[in-house]
């Protein structure tokens, strides 16, 4: 296998608290199992849209259990979470930005975006708050979200969507391995385990 082949594509959104987790993970992930990380920002909702599944939390009994679950994740993993009061965002204008960035930037960008949701609770759907976190952490707010409006952001977001659509994605987090699919965060102890370097 090829330096090129071995990565890790990452596929997240905002929106979901169990992304924030993997994207507190996924660089030490890749370190552990000798692989490159790539940062794939999609539309959550247009995976749901496009493969017939829907939110947890849009299910009475999964909601309640949801929000139990993540506390306990985020003890265990020494994580500051807050489940938001702003959920669910609208982050349409948010992955935009991210899919603004040059491959390198996503990661810290993430990082500020997924902080300032889950354990802020900055209501990051609003453009100015957006802007007002991006530039607290040293980047030009309102020069990303505007050029979060052009066609070929617009372009790139949708089609980082449909191509994790087509090759399998139903949710987020999901990570390959080279080709190989893994959903949720609570797969990095397994797919550690299958590829230790």
């Amino acid at each position: 296998m090829s330096e090129q082949q071995k990565t890790i594509d990452f596929y997240f959104d905002i929106a979901s608290p169990y992304s924030y987790f993997a994207a507190c993970r996924v660089e030490q992930l890749g370190e552990k199992i000798g692989r490159r990380v790539n940062w794939l920002p999609l539309l959550l909702g247009g995976v749901f849209k496009a493969t017939g599944n829907k939110a947890p939390a849009t299910v009475a009994a999964k909601a309640r259990y949801l929000f139990v679950d993540l506390h306990r994740w985020a003890g265990a993993l020494g994580i500051p979470f807050h489940f938001s009061s702003h959920f669910p965002p609208n982050t349409l204008t948010v992955q935009r930005v991210l899919c603004a960035l040059d491959p390198g930037q996503v990661p810290p960008v993430a990082a500020v975006l997924f902080t300032a949701f889950w354990a802020e609770q900055r209501n990051i759907a609003d453009d100015k708050t957006l802007i007002a976190v991006l530039d607290d952490a040293g980047f030009d707010g309102a020069a990303l979200v505007a050029q979060s409006a052009s066609d070929l952001v617009k372009q790139r977001l949708r089609h980082q969507t449909d191509r994790a659509i087509e090759r399998g994605v139903f949710g987020v987090p999901t990570v390959f391995v080279d080709d190989e699919m893994f959903w949720g965060h609570d797969r990095f102890d397994l797919i550690e385990r299958l590829y230790a370097v």
